[in-house]
């Protein structure tokens, strides 16, 4: 979340901030708020010490009755205190609840616009969308030939938008899996396979909502628990309430985990097959760093993302996202977008990764500092996520581009070494 301080302090640009990004803000309120809340702490100062002095000066009276009247103004000043404190506690409260509310500053080049019409296109991989000399199919044909994916057995166990992967597209994968975690960990990134569950707590610290109309998540019942949408959730509270020494920093990590998403509201063609579903695997990463490096480290997440991509000979682009399609925690958010053949009418682009510097916004949530040597005090560590592979999404992308004419699918080199095949199919 914002620092109140500035919010107070840049009020105007908090607010165009918000209008840019589409979020509802109350940030005059929250102003008057805190105005408020630093009145009634002052007050509250002053009754302390004046309480303190009453109390010092009891002892020293001559007589009985000069020290009842000096008791009973004590308990009168401390009357007020108990006032005054749960005035200041409520407008604290106030004044937290619309700071969680609040979306984090938009970087100054990202671009203004409602929605992802208003990307902007930064550059694109090393290979060119296919043309292909036969009728293409798209990843559902592709599946349903060789009894890949099964939807109807996925509905009939669990429901609708649930699916079953088999066969030889399980090996692909695992096969995925294997290669993001071993380029990553040539890179520095610690490998890790967290929970499926989270706190609603750590949910609402990285800016997710865990419960109410408007989530994208499945809660458990009766539980302060929640199925996690991604690894982010579950990596950046890693360290909730921790103090890093700066020596630490950066920490990068990548996380293994089912992601389950309710989806609501996303139905439609562009989103058919595996494109938008309930449950899929993602291999995440996220690191912890201080202020003077994130804008660097998140051009390493959309770097190695695009080599990642690049590997696997997929074509994408690399979009810089607009204000409105941010999402409440990011300063800026970079999309890689492959080229799929089977959407729309003859191929179009779809997300396949994104990348988020999120600044300070989850960390003064979840209360994660470092602490530099020779200083007193701490600040509040800067946090990046971006995807490696998400399972279902790369899947179409290999599928749909890499297919050949008897509808086998052609293995990316990079692959080989995982699978041990270079054809799937047949």
């Amino acid at each position: 979340m914002l620092d109140r301080k500035f919010i107070v302090e840049n009020a105007a640009a908090v607010k165009l901030n918000c209008r840019q990004r589409g979020v509802p803000e109350q940030v005059d309120a929250l102003v008057n708020y805190e105005l408020q809340r630093r009145e009634k702490l002052k007050r509250l100062e002053e009754l302390n010490r004046l309480a303190n002095e009453v109390a010092k000066s009891i002892g020293q009276l001559p007589d009985a009755a000069a020290r009842e009247a000096r008791k009973e103004e004590g308990r009168r000043l401390r009357e007020e205190k108990d006032q005054v404190q749960r005035e200041h506690d409520e407008l604290d409260r106030q004044v937290h609840e619309i700071q969680l509310r609040l979306p984090n500053m938009a970087h100054p080049d990202a671009p203004i616009g409602d929605d992802d019409l208003a990307n902007v296109e930064l550059s694109r991989g090393k290979h060119a969308p296919r043309v292909f000399d036969f009728p293409a199919l798209d990843h559902l044909q592709i599946g349903e030939k060789w009894s890949w994916i099964d939807f109807e057995g996925g509905a009939r166990t669990t429901g609708a938008g649930f699916y079953f992967l088999k066969g030889e597209l399980v090996l692909l994968d695992l096969a995925l899996q294997q290669f993001a975690v071993n380029e990553l960990l040539r890179r520095g990134y610690t490998p890790t396979i967290t929970p499926d569950l989270a706190q609603d707590s750590i949910l609402e610290g990285i800016g997710f909502l865990p419960r109410g109309p408007e989530t994208q998540v499945y809660s458990i019942h009766d539980s302060t628990l929640s199925l996690i949408g991604t690894a982010e959730i579950t990596l950046g509270g890693l360290y909730s309430g921790q103090v890093l020494d700066e020596t630490q920093l950066p920490i990068r990590i990548c996380g293994i985990s089912h992601c389950y998403r309710t989806e609501a509201g996303a139905a439609g063609r562009a989103g058919r097959g595996l494109y938008r579903v309930h449950q899929f695997t993602k291999v995440e990463m996220f690191a912890f760093t201080t202020p003077e490096t994130s804008e660097a480290l998140h051009e390493e997440l959309k770097q190695i993302e695009c080599e990642l991509f690049d590997a696997l000979e997929i074509p994408y682009r690399v979009v810089d996202t607009a204000t409105g399609d941010l999402g409440g925690p990011a300063h800026r958010k970079f999309d890689l977008e492959a080229w799929m053949p089977g959407r729309g009418q003859g191929g179009e682009w779809g997300e396949v990764t994104s990348t988020s510097n999120c600044t300070d916004y989850q960390s003064r949530r979840l209360n994660i500092r470092y602490k530099r040597a020779g200083e007193k005090g701490t600040h509040y560590v800067h946090t990046l996520n971006g995807t490696a592979i998400a399972l279902s999404r790369a899947l179409i992308a290999i599928l749909e581009n890499h297919q050949l004419a008897d509808g086998t699918v052609r293995v990316p080199s990079c692959l080989h070494p995982y699978l041990g095949r270079t054809t799937l199919g047949g």
